[in-house]
């Protein structure tokens, strides 16, 4: 295992001249790295967009823990400190502290990895101490053709050889319909404090399939609310109506691959959005967030999408909105000692800024928005046992992972 230690100088990185842009109140300076993409389009509330940097920027220093791993989708910590961790190609594998990965888990099933397709996100039973049952993501093979996210359960068997095998497994939710594309599948997995499982799927990104989105028949675009063996809790938003599928918690979604609960318990997301579009919402029961209808950005050709349109009556508005784009990737509310000013933050990961984006917000509005440079693609973002943050970060060539721990400069 190699290691190495750099420092991030950020006072340099973020209030350079060439970063610094002015907030959307026109006070300060921002954390956005460019000019807008949609420069017409305006917030619908003050600091929707674009909030100051802080007051006070984090210095923090970075040390690679695990690298020359197979391209990691998701990461999650097991009780006795070792990370669970998921290839996005179908290999699951246990990495030590010590930064040294097992042999593949044995009885993972068939995934497509084409595309943005493969082995996806990977959760614990709120009672995996007794149980051992983990929950994952995955694009599936369908029998009748194209694919979907599916999600399944197994019990997780270890060995002393720092690997194991999943026993006992069930898949538990399929999307639908299914689609024969490689794109948006998604996904995140978030059990919530009433033990439900949300999982977060994409609407498969191609014109028209993507309008489905607004369809509550359809499984696409959609956040879904189920129960630990799959079926669809009775008090779901449309549990009672006979054509929809009862699994929905909320629509209107695009490409959500980042969802955790805040401190109250309650779910948040940011979702992938177009060129500029980025959002973070809190999902509530039965709601429509608006895609493709409503949206921030624009098309990748730079047309409008739709008619344009970034609000309309019926349809929710983000907390907050990136112009250019993070893409985000992971995220989670910090609670910690190693970061003290970040206590009660957003960290997200962002695949094309390349770091970790730290959301400050007073009363469900964004204060401040920071950014820690990594490098690197951040794929997944967690807090270790020791309160450090864990970033997964990509491999210019997107073949390979590593596992980065950041901790704070403070005191030094």
């Amino acid at each position: 295992m190699t290691r190495f230690v750099f420092v991030l100088a950020m006072a340099a990185v973020l209030c350079g001249p060439a970063l610094a842009q002015i907030d959307g109140s026109g006070t300060g300076e921002t954390a956005a790295s460019a000019p807008p993409n949609a420069p017409d389009q305006e917030p619908a509330f003050e600091s929707q967009t674009r909030a100051p940097l802080p007051a006070e920027e984090t210095a923090a220093e970075t040390e690679i823990i695990a690298e020359d791993l197979p391209n990691i989708w998701a990461m999650e910590f097991l009780p006795d400190g070792r990370m669970l961790v998921t290839g996005k190609d179908g290999d699951m594998m246990i990495v030590s502290s010590e930064g040294e990965a097992g042999a593949p888990i044995d009885g993972v099933p068939e995934v497509m990895s084409e595309g943005q397709g493969g082995l996806l996100d990977v959760a614990l039973a709120p009672d995996f101490e007794e149980s051992g049952m983990i929950y994952f993501s995955f694009s599936a093979p369908r029998e009748d053709g194209g694919n979907g996210t599916s999600v399944a359960r197994a019990r997780l068997e270890t060995d002393g050889s720092g690997t194991g095998s999943l026993q006992d497994l069930e898949v538990i939710f399929r999307q639908t319909p299914a689609y024969d594309g490689d794109m948006h599948f998604g996904s995140r997995l978030v059990f919530g404090p009433d033990g439900h499982l949300f999982v977060t799927v994409g609407e498969r990104s191609d014109t028209p399939i993507r309008d489905q989105a607004q369809d509550l028949t359809s499984g696409l675009g959609k956040i879904f609310r189920i129960n630990p063996d799959g079926s669809a809790p009775e008090d779901n938003p449309f549990a009672q109506h006979a054509a929809i599928q009862p699994e929905i918690w909320s629509y209107g979604h695009r490409n959500i691959q980042a969802a955790t609960l805040d401190p109250e318990g309650r779910l948040c997301v940011v979702e992938h959005g177009p060129m500029g579009g980025d959002e973070l919402n809190r999902p509530e029961a039965g709601l429509n967030y608006g895609w493709p209808v409503i949206t921030y950005g624009l098309d990748y050709g730079g047309a409008p999408i739709g008619r344009g349109l970034t609000a309309m009556e019926g349809m929710e508005q983000p907390v907050y909105y990136w112009d250019p784009v993070i893409a985000p990737s992971g995220m989670l509310f910090y609670q910690g000692e190693e970061f003290p000013a970040w206590d009660g933050a957003i960290l997200v990961g962002g695949l094309v800024s390349e770091g970790l984006v730290v959301l400050h917000l007073e009363e469900g509005r964004a204060a401040s928005e920071e950014r820690i440079p990594l490098g690197a693609r951040v794929q997944d973002v967690k807090v270790g046992p020791d309160g450090a943050v864990y970033a997964v970060t990509e491999a210019d060539n997107n073949n390979s992972s590593a596992i980065v721990r950041v901790t704070s400069q403070a005191g030094e």
